[in-house]
């Protein structure tokens, strides 16, 4: 009955989740649901207005054009003008996403052949092995280990893999692991990739989820890059808005015109209100996201202490609203049992890739009193069994 690309996938790691968090829910466990990175608060009011008044205009009631009001690609590139200091022509280098999940998912069909490989970290985001398979690539795991800080060693890439890749996927900020990545290894990708005639697909979701001084740099603030790589960003996690299914393709000219053909015979574009919303958000003061900011790293010690309680080992992440944790055992079991145990839903590393084996990540986009909770349940939790 189903393709063989359907037959090739495994469930998609979070509707398994959710399944299981129902099945606990049913048996009257108080689910505290720190597995997915779904902000908590709210969007901000001055968003949702905005929304509210776009919704009213007529104009947006048509199909919108494919690739997204000149104003919406405009606000991006000042955005990124004021961020990363780096210049876009709006007409040419920024593609607006409905949320970033759908650019990064049809990507590879504008350039990944049957049989091309694509080189994709590990673990890592699952839409990143997932659509390389739907274009009938091949995906090659790049691994993320502590020992590197979680950073993939180019020089681990045999030879004819790296001739043969098209695209290579990063992703820093990085999700799972939280690590960060500096200007100095970005260029180490950008001069590899340029060797190789590899395209870098950087997706850069959490790139104002940072703590500390410095954030995460913009891949395409090194020398070279505007010529083989691309950028994706969302409004989710920065402004809260999940839900509302916003994001942008920015850098080579090329790529971003490879993805917009791609879109034009997918979707019809994204609703023009939300677009107008979305303008509203990336002009927002900045002490906004550094309020959002101390209320995650304020979490992230509470249960940072809480898993170094119990013995995981774990770091301080810089970035992100995730801790990953190393348990020394199945990362299966050990969220079965968490489960069991305190009712708390955490995200199996394995579940990122092979690679993540061992490992749990923890999100911390509850409300702090359910994460003080959580801690709190912890503590009548060893790691042993």
């Amino acid at each position: 009955m189903y393709a063989d690309r359907i037959k090739s996938l495994p469930p998609y790691l979070f509707a398994a989740i959710d399944k299981a968090k129902q099945e606990a829910r049913e048996r009257g466990i108080d689910v505290i649901d720190l597995g997915v990175g779904d902000p908590d608060l709210p969007t901000p009011q001055h968003i949702v207005d905005e929304l509210c008044q776009a919704a009213k205009n007529p104009e947006n009631h048509k199909y919108p054009s494919y690739e997204g009001k000149r104003e919406f690609r405009s606000a991006v590139a000042a955005w990124y003008k004021r961020t990363f200091k780096v210049a876009l022509d709006p007409s040419r280098e920024v593609l607006t996403l409905i949320g970033s999940k759908e650019g990064i998912a049809h990507s590879p069909l504008a350039f990944i052949n049957p049989g091309d490989v694509a080189l994709i970290p590990d673990p890592g985001y699952t839409v990143y092995k997932s659509s390389v398979q739907f274009a009938g690539g091949i995906p090659v795991p790049m691994p993320l280990r502590r020992e590197r800080g979680f950073l993939p060693d180019l020089n681990a890439i045999d030879r004819q893999t790296a001739r043969k890749a098209k695209i290579m996927f990063l992703n820093y900020p990085n999700n799972p692991t939280g690590a960060v990545a500096s200007r100095d290894f970005f260029k180490e990708v950008v001069d590899f990739c340029a060797d190789n005639q590899i395209l870098v697909m950087h997706d850069n979701p959490y790139s104002e989820v940072y703590f500390g001084e410095a954030r995460s740099p913009s891949i395409l603030e090194v020398p070279g890059a505007m010529e083989i790589a691309a950028e994706f960003h969302s409004l989710s996690k920065t402004y809260n808005m999940t839900g509302w299914r916003i994001g942008s393709l920015v850098g080579n000219a090329d790529i971003v015109a490879g993805v917009g053909k791609i879109k034009s015979n997918i979707d019809s574009g994204d609703f023009g209100a939300v677009q107008d919303a979305g303008i509203v958000a990336l002009q927002s003061p900045p002490e906004m996201v550094a309020k959002l900011r101390q209320v995650y790293q304020m979490r992230m010690e509470i249960l940072y202490q809480a898993l170094k309680g119990i013995g995981l080992e774990l770091s301080r992440p810089l970035a992100t609203f995730y801790l990953w944790a190393w348990t020394g055992g199945d990362s299966m079991e050990f969220t079965r049992r968490l489960l069991e145990e305190t009712g708390i839903v955490a995200t199996p590393g394995v579940g990122f890739g092979q690679f993540g084996q061992g490992f749990v990540r923890f999100s911390v986009t509850q409300p702090t009193e359910r994460i003080e909770m959580a801690a709190e349940r912890l503590q009548h939790m060893g790691t042993s069994g």
